[in-house]
């Protein structure tokens, strides 16, 4: 059966890396172009995008927010900022209501500044930050700027320590770094202790599926792949409507734009992507207007000429 291009939205389990995923997917459909949207470390489950064919040329178009629900142990802390790794100190917590560590938590609401972990995948000239963590060089990281949309305080267990809270943030944030810092906001330590991602890039765990039970034959993974048009209702949408328009299209030409066919998001600016269509729906590719919106230049074009 010819497997169609889209999206797989895999419910990673533990143990599995990002990438041992990928290679199990392109095994299993037999198609080379494989791609996830956003690496998971090995020990975090829950939602993984995988794209397919030339839907993996759409990755960066897709939203960027991700959700997580994860528990944050305080009173360790560990040279990867997460319980796999090696106690490097042990402090303890405070004895503190829920209402006193929520407004701790405002620490990291809205846009502000982390530090990764040193055991992450972040580059220094060239090289991965965890192998020169791995070979014990000595280096610091910048900070980094994200942004936590949501950080909602769920469970509060002052006997273990334990917190529990649901994070909706940019892509690159690292909750590893929120374990670490709260616990030394709080005049203690922490790291993580456990990571489900519930949401990612527009797809979400109710939509997802083990490849446990992919391989069990369960499914007709054909019918589990989502076409790449339905993860791009985020971005506003031009209709190419006659044969002139299509053929500058797949040619790569800029094209007169036309906003009688054009229905734009509420979030839209000239600067943002356009998916364009044709009149049965397909998707062409995607493009940008200049900022008098006279003009569409193409950016990916699919089946271009």
């Amino acid at each position: 059966m010819e497997i169609k291009d889209g999206f797989l939205v895999i419910n990673k389990e533990r143990g599995c890396t990002s990438h041992d995923c990928v290679k199990q997917i392109r095994k299993l459909i037999n198609k080379k172009k494989v791609g996830h949207t956003g690496t998971l470390d090995p020990e975090v489950t829950g939602t993984l995008p995988i794209a397919i064919g030339s839907a993996t040329r759409f990755i960066q178009y897709l939203p960027q927010w991700k959700t997580y629900i994860g528990q944050i142990k305080l009173g360790l802390r560990t040279n990867t900022d997460d319980i796999q790794g090696r106690i490097i100190n042990k402090k303890d917590w405070p004895k503190i209501s829920s209402e006193s560590l929520d407004k701790y938590l405002n620490n990291f609401r809205g846009i502000i500044k982390q530090i990764p972990p040193k055991v992450s995948s972040v580059h220094i000239n060239g090289e991965r930050a965890y192998k020169k963590a791995l070979q014990n060089e000595d280096f610091e990281l910048s900070p980094r700027e994200v942004k936590i949309e949501e950080l909602l305080l769920m469970k509060w267990n002052q006997a273990n320590g334990i917190i529990e809270l649901k994070i909706k943030c940019s892509a690159g944030t690292y909750i590893r770094s929120i374990a670490r810092d709260l616990g030394t906001i709080l005049n203690s330590e922490g790291c993580l202790f456990k990571l489900k991602r519930i949401s990612a890039c527009g797809f979400h765990e109710h939509d997802s599926i083990k490849i446990s039970d992919i391989k069990k034959n369960q499914y007709n993974t054909s019918n589990l792949i989502m076409p790449t048009i339905s993860a791009l209702d985020h971005i506003s949408t031009l209709v190419l409507i006659n044969k002139e328009e299509i053929n500058f299209w797949q040619t790569g030409r800029v094209i007169k734009f036309d906003s009688n066919n054009f229905t734009k998001t509420c979030s839209f600016d000239y600067k943002k992507p356009i998916k364009i269509i044709d009149l049965k729906k397909n998707l062409l590719g995607i493009g940008f207007i200049n900022e008098e919106q006279t003009n569409l230049n193409p950016k990916l074009v699919l089946n271009a000429k």
